[in-house]
């Protein structure tokens, strides 16, 4: 049964934010889909199996904090 991590990343203030934590979340292994809330700054991840040290790494990668 799928999984679902919520985190706040409070430096996100674009489209571009969005995408490039859509995409570093999109390549981690077992994450199905990932809805970003621009004017919440919150992302929802779901998948099977989520390492949330993964996620969290993966956001930073990106270039914005996981909270």
């Amino acid at each position: 049964m799928p999984e679902t991590t919520t985190f706040t990343v409070p430096g996100m203030s674009c489209e571009h934010c969005t995408r490039a934590v859509s995409d570093a979340l999109s390549s981690v292994p077992g994450v199905r889909s990932v809805e970003v809330d621009l004017d919440t700054k919150l992302v929802r991840v779901e998948g099977d199996d989520l390492d949330d040290p993964a996620l969290r790494a993966a956001i930073e990668e990106a270039g914005y904090e996981a909270q």
